[in-house]
Order: structure tokens, then sequence, then C-alpha cells
């Protein structure tokens, strides 16, 4: 199985000669992902600091996050656990998102290993 520095998986992984070992490394390989609110705008149950984490596969989103905030964070946990770049010119590695309420919380998503 191929890995690039900092243990992420290459986004041009060869699956075609994959064994069943190679694969479940791969598997065992994705980290956590834990996510920080770090903004509140508005009216909402969560504050600023309350952590949660996506435990290791298959990732099992955290019970205390909103349906709303969860759906959200789902588009961005592949992107994470396969070490996919953010957007974020000042830091590659967390992603921060809005919760879909334009007067909720801001989210920092980061993988931790």
């Amino acid at each position: 199985m191929v890995k690039e520095q900092g243990d992420k998986i290459k986004l041009n992984l060869d699956t075609a000669n994959m064994t069943d070992e190679d694969y479940r490394k791969l598997w065992d390989g994705l980290g956590r992902i834990e996510i920080r609110c770090v903004e509140k705008i508005g009216q909402c149950r969560h504050n600023v600091g309350d952590t949660f984490y996506y435990d290791r596969m298959p990732y099992r989103a955290p019970e205390a996050v909103c349906y709303a905030l969860r759906h959200v964070m789902e588009l961005y946990t592949w992107r994470i656990a396969l070490g996919f770049p953010s957007w974020n010119a000042g830091d590659r590695d967390g992603y921060r998102v809005h919760c879909p309420d334009r007067t909720g919380t801001v989210w920092e998503m980061r993988r931790i290993d």
C-alpha cells in the first residue's frame, strides 16, 4: 500500500491490485476526526470550545451534534480522513465549516492520530 509523508493516503491510490490485507490496513490507517466549535454567532445549544470526535472506521458521527450540522460535516469527513488539503492556505489540515443556520456556529474539523 502506498502512502505519502505524514502517513496520509495518496489520492491517486491504485486499488486494482490491492489485497484484502492491504485493504484492511488502509481502513485501519484512517484516523479519528476532531470537530471543535470555534465561533458562535447566534443562538445554538453548542458553545465555543465544545469538542466531539468521529470515531475510527467505520466513521460514526457524534450523537450530541445536531442533525443539520452533522449533515454539513458529513460532506468533509472523507476529505479529512484521506488527507485532502483544505482551501485554507494558512492551515491545509483543518477545515472550517459553518452550521446551515446563518446565526449558528463555526466548527473546525481535523484529523487526529
